[in-house]
């Protein structure tokens, strides 16, 4: 029999996590071939997340959990149950229902056929405000646009993977993680099948439009430097059109001589070159503030507690 470790990152979802250990075992009650550990990653929570994962163990010794010293995010989440995890297959789940374990046995299937993961990639994004889904979706084009890295749109972390495929992706040991960068870069042989988007069944997504986009910003440093190309070709047209106006100031003035300046057109011109620098100066920054963060080799997370 092969084991199969879930993860699941939570927090403050402990309506949610009764609900998602249940569908898990209905699902494996079908799949004799396959013994089930569950691994829980309490990621800070200030409710009674904690307490409900705690209440699992005590009836089930295949129930696990790592209770983190704060919150440390998802991605923390994920590779500390990850590293923590020993298994032969792997599956990473919301422990909000909104990837649906039923879709794990065909994602088995995926792996029996040869893949080494095989994830979940939504069609749509229903029940989202149409903002955020008009952002996400801006988002895919343009990172696949500007990076060698593909991310497949809709992508899920939800996705069943093979042991080899979690030890390259526990090789990659940056602190800033975007793991959906991280999962395609590793390579492997990849299957994604498509669902439609499933709403959480209770409590609040800790995920708002700032951490979204912050989270998009970091995708897109972490695996292109399309935004540092654009600064310098926006610094040579901005020199080469100095130039020209340099240029057509003087052959104006020895033609026609030199007319009052009006000083509208100047605090224009000077508005536009220092918003250029700020621009320029900003994306530079936050390069250099990811290599800051790196440099410090500080952990990943820090458990309280491991069960």
């Amino acid at each position: 029999m092969q084991t199969f470790a879930a993860i699941i990152p939570c927090h403050n979802e402990e309506e949610n996590v009764p609900l998602i250990y249940a569908e898990l075992e209905k699902t494996f009650s079908q799949l004799s071939d396959y013994h089930l550990i569950t691994w829980f990653v309490n990621d800070g929570s200030t409710d009674k997340t904690l307490m409900a994962i705690q209440m699992l163990q005590s009836s089930n010794p295949d129930v696990h959990y790592i209770d983190m010293s704060r919150a440390f995010g998802k991605e923390a989440g994920m590779y500390a149950g990850l590293s923590n995890a020993k298994a032969d297959f792997y599956c990473i789940l919301d422990a909000d229902l909104q990837d649906p374990p039923s879709m794990i046995p065909d994602m088995l299937d995926g792996i029996s056929n040869g893949y080494d993961v095989v994830g979940a990639a939504r069609t749509n994004r229903a029940g989202e405000p149409p903002v955020r889904s008009f952002f996400a979706n801006l988002f895919y084009k343009i990172i696949n646009a500007v990076s060698s890295t593909p991310i497949i749109p809709g992508a899920r972390d939800f996705r069943v993977m093979t042991r080899q495929v979690v030890e390259a992706v526990l090789s990659l040991s940056e602190s800033q993680r975007f793991s959906k960068g991280l999962f395609s870069w590793v390579g492997f042989k990849t299957k994604y099948l498509p669902y439609k988007n499933v709403e959480r069944k209770h409590g609040e997504t800790s995920w708002n439009f700032m951490s979204l986009l912050n989270y998009s910003i970091d995708g897109l440093v972490d695996y292109s430097d399309a935004p540092l190309t654009l600064v310098s070709g926006l610094g040579l047209i901005s020199f080469v059109g100095a130039a020209l106006a340099l240029i057509f100031i003087v052959v104006r003035a020895a033609i026609y001589g030199d007319p009052t300046a009006g000083w509208p057109s100047m605090v224009s011109i000077m508005l536009m070159i220092g918003g250029l620098q700020l621009l320029a100066i900003g994306i530079v920054g936050r390069y250099i503030g990811r290599i800051f963060l790196e440099v410090k080799k500080r952990p990943i997370y820090i458990a309280k507690k491991i069960k």
